[in-house]
């Protein structure tokens, strides 16, 4: 069985760059498979999609995002590849413009935050996806989860090593 590991490295540039950063709703087509399944949660979701129609997924997910954050980018950090597996590590950034999920009206404030894509490769096409984002970073740069203001006043004024529980020995 041949080593498509490069190939398949290549099929995820293009969902990043072809599907996500451009929109090219030609190239879905091309990339996902019509049988697909979704493991990634939307931020404040509760389950994963799980199977779904590809290319209609991969189109509405980034229309949605699109409609959030209209200038929402993915930058390849790193891809590595190991047979039908890629994993890709991505630094996102957008401007929070339209409402988010929405009950969240738009901050007008930018975030960037990490993000890693892990994607099963099949028949030359996308086939399976997770996602590990860094919601918590995006939604504090967002202003929708605010940020602590420092550690509670009985922790900050004690070391660690003053607590018994917790002495370093």
């Amino acid at each position: 069985m041949p080593d498509n590991t490069e190939a398949n490295k290549d099929l995820v540039r293009r969902w990043v760059e072809q599907v996500f950063n451009d929109a090219d709703g030609n190239a879905v087509d091309d990339v996902v498979s019509p049988e697909f399944v979704e493991h990634a949660l939307a931020p404040f979701g509760s389950i994963a999609p799980g199977k779904v129609k590809g290319p209609e997924h991969a189109r509405a997910t980034v229309e949605m995002l699109r409609r959030q954050f209209p200038d929402i980018r993915m930058h390849i950090d790193a891809l590595v590849g190991d047979g039908d597996l890629v994993a890709a590590l991505v630094t996102a950034t957008g401007t929070h413009l339209g409402p988010l999920n929405p009950a969240i009206p738009a901050t007008g404030l930018r975030f960037t935050a990490a993000q890693s894509h892990w994607f099963r490769v099949e028949g030359g096409r996308l086939v399976e996806h997770w996602a590990t984002r860094d919601d918590l970073t995006s939604m504090r740069q967002l202003g929708v989860i605010p940020s602590p203001a420092g550690p509670p006043a009985h922790m900050a004024s004690e070391p660690p090593s003053a607590n018994p529980r917790i002495a370093l020995r």
